[in-house]
């Protein structure tokens, strides 16, 4: 018979789920940078490459606080919408449109993540860990001034570009 599974036990699940995310992200926003051609967008990939490096260390410190190794789980969302980024890298390459949809397909990481990051930091507020829901508010908040940013990029500059 299944063992019972608890709010402890989701709330390790989905950490393993999003350090998987991030570590892959850390791999993907250099090409992103790389086939960039807004110079502010390159830029932002980068600073954002540097802040996810820091997602990724905050994340290993509630591991450590749980007394339990920092472990990703596959994550096909994220796969996913890599995957999508890649396609829109691959068939715009060249375009006046390329720079959009790198906005397009960053928005849709950045809300992934804040979709994981206010979820775990409501249940590690539920389940008592204090020092968690601070770590995980840091970064809640920078993918949400990321997501901000890309926005205001978009309408500024690199959906105009592309019209």
């Amino acid at each position: 018979m299944a063992t019972e599974k608890t709010l402890n036990d989701l709330f390790l699940d989905t950490l393993k789920d999003i350090y998987y995310a991030e570590r892959q992200i850390v791999k993907t926003l250099p090409k992103m940078a790389k086939a960039a051609s807004s110079p502010e967008l390159k830029a932002g990939f980068e600073k954002h490459l540097e802040e996810t490096h820091g997602h990724v260390e905050r994340l290993e410190q509630i591991f450590e606080l749980l007394g339990k190794p920092a472990r990703g789980k596959t994550c096909d969302a994220i796969l996913g919408i890599i995957e999508e980024g890649k396609e829109i890298m691959d068939e715009y390459k060249g375009t006046v449109a390329l720079d959009a949809g790198l906005v397009s397909a960053a928005q849709a990481v950045e809300h992934y993540e804040m979709a994981r990051y206010g979820t775990l930091k409501t249940w590690a507020s539920q389940l008592g860990m204090k020092e968690a829901v601070s770590l995980l508010d840091a970064t809640l908040q920078e993918e949400m001034a990321t997501d901000k940013t890309l926005s205001q990029l978009a309408t500024s500059a690199v959906n105009r570009k592309a019209a």
